[in-house]
């Protein structure tokens, strides 16, 4: 890599996107609002935007088993970043994407990263999507994270995103949109954690429009201290459709959760089912593991780590 990319940089990169990995396929290092490093590949190429912050990522149809990383690093205290980032996937196409943001703050002032990412899949492509989140720094400077995933799927096609707030992020929202037509699939797996004064809120937004189309959105959550989270899932049974939403979450000390399900059938044969569930650390789980040498603390970290492996 090039010597723009400093020690802290490298840190933050092997946080969000595995850093030995990266260089394997195509790739798009964004650092503090600017596209620093870039590699394209002979199917996936990345297109600088003319009309906003971003770019357009084009994978060629029949493309197989290729990874393209697309992180974003903040260093920079006090600097609020947008970004649009668009994924054409051709036909047939079968790839892994693995985007996520880092920041590291060490000053007072609040930094930002709004990446809107959007996705649009020809017929019978697949995408697996890896997204990661995490803040450090020793500054008392916010570090704040508003993700926004669109999701097109054209028929055959299907999604799967894997998104996970690692530590340090002060405050997120984020949002996730689908909208399916026929025999399409889009499986959502999200893993958060808050502490402190944190706060998150997640939207899922799902339209089942074709025939046969499905979605399956899975939430594990843990909040601690004072932080705050809210899970919204709303899901619209348009045509012949099935879906499945849960939201599992561990509270402790003065933390809330809050989980609102919403699931709407338009159609007669849409099967829209949602369970929430969210709740302490059960007694008997700690003093079991405390029984095999673990301390009251440790047992419960090792819970925590399980639940949301």
């Amino acid at each position: 890599m090039s010597d723009k990319i400093n020690q802290i940089d490298k840190d933050l990169l092997n946080e969000v996107s595995n850093l030995d990995n990266i260089t394997s396929g195509a790739y798009n290092i964004r650092k503090n609002g600017q596209g620093i490093e870039r590699k394209v590949t002979d199917n996936v190429n990345i297109v600088t935007k003319t009309d906003k912050p971003g770019i357009d990522i084009y994978v060629k149809e029949n493309t197989k088993f290729e990874f393209i990383h697309i992180p974003v690093i903040i260093t920079e205290s006090g600097l609020t970043d947008l970004v649009y980032n668009d994924f054409y996937i051709g036909k047939n196409a079968n790839v892994i994407i693995i985007a996520g943001c880092g920041i590291h703050n060490d000053h007072h002032k609040d930094s930002q990263h709004d990446g809107i990412h959007r996705f649009y899949l020809e017929e019978g492509a697949k995408v697996k999507y890896i997204e990661k989140h995490y803040g450090e720094g020793t500054g008392d400077g916010k570090r704040i994270l508003n993700p926004v995933t669109e999701v097109h799927l054209k028929a055959g096609s299907s999604m799967e995103m894997e998104s996970a707030q690692i530590k340090g992020v002060d405050s997120t929202i984020r949002e996730t949109k689908g909208v399916l037509e026929e025999n399409t699939n889009f499986v959502v797996t999200e893993k958060i954690m808050t502490h402190g004064e944190q706060f998150a809120k997640t939207i899922f937004d799902v339209e089942l429009n074709g025939e046969n189309s499905s979605t399956h959105v899975t939430s594990r959550s843990v909040a601690t201290n004072n932080s705050k989270q809210y899970f919204i899932s709303k899901i619209y049974g348009n045509a012949k459709s099935f879906s499945h939403s849960e939201c599992d979450a561990i509270i402790k000390d003065n933390a809330k959760v809050v989980a609102t399900p919403e699931v709407t059938a338009n159609h007669v044969d849409a099967n829209l089912i949602h369970e929430a569930a969210i709740g302490k650390i059960a007694g008997e789980q700690i003093i079991k593991l405390m029984t095999l040498g673990y301390s009251e603390e440790e047992a419960e970290q090792e819970i925590i780590n399980g639940f949301l492996k």
